[in-house]
């Protein structure tokens, strides 16, 4: 056994958004920081950052109404948008940090303005939407916030969906006019080359990592498949993060340490239909999110999505649940199988008993025809056609499963970060909103893995400078995020009004 020469402060698995975040914030506060990035396909953000497997929504809690329930007393609970919003922010703060320093070229080609709007139809889906928005119009994220159940005025908003409608249909919306699409895949690879070329990082791609371990936990050595010779290789490393999408949990689960057991995956994969006639893309510049239907996961909220595919504009309606027992798009069918052991059985159990809502929601899913898809889209858009529409499989996503101490295990729509007692390795499992708020997670993993550093005045002052308010309370600072929000705005070139003369 052969260990390599050199010893690295930090090895990142999976070469992401994630570990691409996560690298480049260390290198600008220290650029003396030893970091080596392994990646098992030929190239970066192939998996869950890549532009047809992730989303592109710009998550700010502005249009999900999964983040907005009603609480036991009948009140709109606002906490979980207000959360992701302020986390959202963050990203745009230290977007705009790279734009500044010339690190980042122009905006327009990872950003975009997309209004974002939440429409239901029905008294009762009315009701909560007029609630929700006189919720969220006190709050200085939300303060910008319309709000409509006026015909002429939907019509105006969402002429593809108003599009044979009357009149006398009960419906409403809101909009939020800083609502984003962001390519994340182009995002990512900005990343690594500034990575590159500033600070001579380099991702190691064709490098399947197959087991990590260390006999102090303080020392950590990677055992490495290199698949362009099919040799084995060794690296050592103090810190080690896990930000390789599907492909962390079976990784995490052959490291010694505790903080792994109990936790196990659920793999659910997202289909769409695709536009394929430009007379319709035309017709709408928008993001519009709706209710799930019942028994549906948060993460199925049908959604009418204006993208940004590969430079053009492009229309996608769904999620379509799909089910896998691969991990990643590039998996294994077995991931799901071998991922199960006698830590975490009694969850996979717990969760699946618990769970039969979904487990048949899923199923109906699956075995969706392309005219079952398309009734669901004429909820949306009554007079689509079905020669208009194909469908495409994205990413594949695996939601957490942990042990819980009432139920057993709970299936947690989230991320979260496993991590070791000292906080020298560090795992990201789970999905949505993910890319969105890669800052904020990285700034968790930072105090984690970097909690003697984190405290000194150098790289306290440094994060202030890339991200603004990463310690501060926007609530108690209101006017001063109020002027960063418009700086970041104009920077970023998403200022509202370009959306109003485009929609």
């Amino acid at each position: 056994m052969t260990v390599h020469d050199k010893k690295y402060d930090l090895i990142c698995v999976g070469g992401g958004i994630m570990s691409a975040t996560l690298a480049l914030i260390l290198k600008l506060i220290d650029e003396h920081i030893k970091i080596l990035i392994l990646e098992k396909l030929d190239d970066v953000a192939l998996e869950s950052s890549g532009v047809w497997n992730n989303a592109g929504t710009g998550h700010a809690g502005f249009c999900e109404l999964n983040y907005t329930e009603r609480n036991k007393e009948g009140a709109i609970n606002i906490s979980k948008a207000v959360e992701i919003c302020t986390q959202f922010e963050l990203s745009k703060q230290f977007w705009v940090y790279l734009i500044e320093k010339g690190l980042l070229e122009d905006p327009k080609a990872f950003i975009y303005p997309v209004p974002h709007y939440s429409w239901v139809t029905g008294e009762e889906n009315v009701a909560f939407l007029t609630d929700r928005y006189q919720a969220m119009k006190k709050h200085v994220l939300f303060k910008e916030m319309e709000f409509s159940d006026d015909f002429e005025v939907l019509k105006k908003w969402l002429p593809l969906i108003m599009n044979q409608r009357k009149p006398s249909e009960v419906m409403a919306a809101t909009r939020m006019g800083l609502g984003t699409e962001v390519n994340f895949d182009q995002l990512t690879r900005s990343y690594f080359r500034i990575l590159k070329e500033q600070f001579n990082t380099y991702v190691y791609t064709h490098h399947e990592v197959l087991g990590i371990d260390s006999s102090d936990g303080m020392e950590w050595l990677v055992e490495v498949k290199n698949l362009s010779v099919g040799k084995k290789e060794y690296y050592t490393a103090s810190r080690i993060f896990m930000g390789a999408g599907g492909g962390t949990l079976p990784l995490l689960q052959k490291i010694k340490i505790p903080e792994k057991n109990g936790y196990g995956g659920f793999p659910v994969s997202g289909r769409w239909l695709i536009c394929n006639n430009p007379e319709i893309i035309k017709k709408h510049y928008a993001k519009v999110y709706s209710k799930a239907g019942s028994g549906a996961p948060p993460m199925s909220m049908p959604h009418l999505d204006m993208r940004y595919i590969n430079g053009k504009e492009a229309l996608l309606f769904g999620p379509f649940a799909g089910f896998s027992t691969k991990f990643l798009k590039k998996g294994s069918f077995f991931d799901l199988f071998r991922s199960i052991n006698k830590s975490n059985l009694s969850a996979y159990w717990s969760v699946f008993w618990h769970n039969l809502p979904l487990v048949s929601y899923l199923i109906k899913e699956v075995h969706m025809s392309h005219r079952d898809r398309m009734d669901a889209l004429r909820k949306f858009i009554k007079d689509a056609d079905d020669k208009d529409w194909e469908l495409k499989t994205a990413g594949q996503r695996v939601q957490v499963i942990k042990k819980d101490p009432q139920k057993g295990g709970i299936l947690q729509f989230g991320t979260e970060v496993v991590h070791s007692k000292n906080g020298s390795i560090t795992a990201l499992l789970g999905a949505s909103p993910g890319a969105s708020t890669a800052v904020h997670i990285v700034l968790h993993v930072l105090q984690l893995e970097f909690s003697s550093s984190i405290k000194t005045t150098q790289w306290q002052d440094k994060l202030s400078e890339m991200i603004p308010f990463w310690y501060k309370n926007i609530e108690e600072n209101e006017e001063e995020f109020k002027k960063l929000r418009i700086k970041c705005s104009e920077l970023l070139k998403i200022n509202p009004s370009i959306i109003f003369e485009k929609s």
